[in-house]
């Protein structure tokens, strides 16, 4: 029974916490990426396309954007949203940027409770 149980847990925790995905999706409207590289991370006039890049190359920029290491003036902008980013979060919001699939995307409605625009 005890092994029963032992093998059942990590099963267990992944049915209980959120995908990846859904983190990292959650973690780039909560951080307002949404705001410069747009709702389907296809990018702007002025900021770059994330979607559909390839998650090592994501996961190398946000960390060097997190150390304090930019390449232009541009990408320094992002060094405070990458300083506030765990290892983890890193991780779940470049699998979401590199599996982007933009029908589970549209469903996304922000929490807006603490902002006043929620309804009452």
């Amino acid at each position: 029974m005890r092994k029963i149980i032992l093998i059942a847990l990590p099963f267990i925790a992944l049915l209980a916490s959120p995908s990846t995905y859904e983190e990292g999706k959650r973690i780039y409207f909560s951080k307002g990426c949404n705001g410069c590289h747009g709702v389907s991370a296809s990018g702007t006039n002025t900021y770059p396309a994330l979607a559909f890049r390839r998650k090592p190359f994501l996961i190398y920029k946000l960390k060097r954007l997190r150390a304090k290491q930019g390449d232009t003036q541009l990408s320094q902008m992002m060094i405070p949203f990458a300083m506030g980013l765990n290892d983890a979060q890193i991780d779940a919001v470049t699998t979401f940027l590199s599996e982007y699939h933009e029908q589970e995307s549209e469903k996304y409605c922000p929490d807006d409770s603490n902002t006043g625009g929620g309804s009452s």
